[in-house]
């Protein structure tokens, strides 16, 4: 005890200069947080003193393993979707043998024909939210990090496009449209008719506005109205899944993949690049007041 003791106030005392003071830090009953397994050590930081605290950054990133990933993603998704768009065009006899029956349940009801009108529509929000890193010029802390941003934005771009032209490249799933007699021969013979799985419009999306919620969460981590980006984040996503759906591009199957993908993507790529000022998950800082002199308790939970 007395060993851990001794490293938590080291620890305190290296991680102190980066937390400013205030003579009006709130109230916390930090008595109450505390239970038989942890350990508090508390210091005293009065009105007199001046403390000033180094600028943390929202996200750190990592050259050794960012830059290959980003390299890769990116090369992959430049090759490959020259790849799965110049496809063999199939045969009339090919498509004319396939059977609506042969569609597992779920999926079947997606069976449509091509909606062009739709299917021009899906592209407006999908073009809408591809320019994502603009929005960062917006802001006074977003903008001075925009080149961080951008990379870390193409990073999890590349991520989805690696993911997206993978399973489209290595897997030949005819699209909806392709299974209905309504749907103009040519339409349903194109090589592009083999990329249903999985919905790459959808991921896109998912991913770059989502990143933008995340991304807006992070640096205003108190904002009242961070909930709305996400819903908008959202939102944008199941537009874009619907009208996919209702033009016969994909079948639910495609869409669900799509949409968790993009949107495990746009949230984990910043949430594993933010700087933590302290890496113990067992390790906190915790403001006391008790009205005229204010501490930070450094608490400890003992496993």
């Amino acid at each position: 005890m007395i060993t851990k003791l001794i490293a938590l106030i080291v620890a305190f005392v290296i991680f102190m200069p980066a937390f400013g003071q205030s003579d009006t830090l709130p109230a916390v009953a930090t008595d109450s947080l505390l239970r038989k397994d942890t350990v508090r050590v508390d210091t005293m930081v009065t009105a007199s003193q001046t403390v000033v605290p180094e600028k943390i950054p929202v996200y750190k990133l990592k050259p050794a393993v960012d830059i290959p990933i980003t390299a890769i993603g990116t090369g992959w998704s430049l090759y490959a979707f020259t790849q799965i768009y110049s496809k063999t065009p199939s045969s009339d006899e090919e498509i004319l043998n396939l059977k609506v029956s042969d569609i597992n349940k779920f999926d079947r009801p997606a069976v449509r024909p091509f909606d062009e009108e739709l299917d021009k529509i899906s592209y407006y929000p999908f073009f809408a939210v591809m320019p994502m890193p603009l929005v960062f010029l917006t802001g006074k802390s977003t903008r001075k990090d925009f080149f961080k941003l951008s990379f870390l934005y193409l990073e999890a771009m590349s991520i989805t496009g690696l993911l997206y032209t993978g399973s489209t490249y290595f897997i030949d799933r005819y699209r909806p449209y392709a299974y209905s007699s309504e749907s103009t021969m040519d339409q349903r013979t194109r090589g592009g008719a083999k990329n249903s799985f999985f919905a790459g419009h959808v991921a896109l999306v998912a991913t770059a506005s989502f990143f933008g919620a995340k991304v807006y969460a992070d640096y205003h981590p108190d904002s009242k109205i961070k909930w709305l980006f996400y819903s908008l984040a959202g939102a944008t996503t199941a537009t874009v899944a619907v009208l996919r759906y209702e033009a016969g591009q994909h079948f639910p199957s495609d869409l669900i993949v799509g949409v968790v993908q993009g949107t495990l993507t746009g949230l984990l790529v910043p949430h594993f690049h933010k700087h933590r000022l302290i890496k113990d998950p067992n390790l906190s800082l915790v403001p006391y007041s008790n009205g005229r002199d204010h501490m930070l308790s450094l608490v400890y939970r003992i496993k």
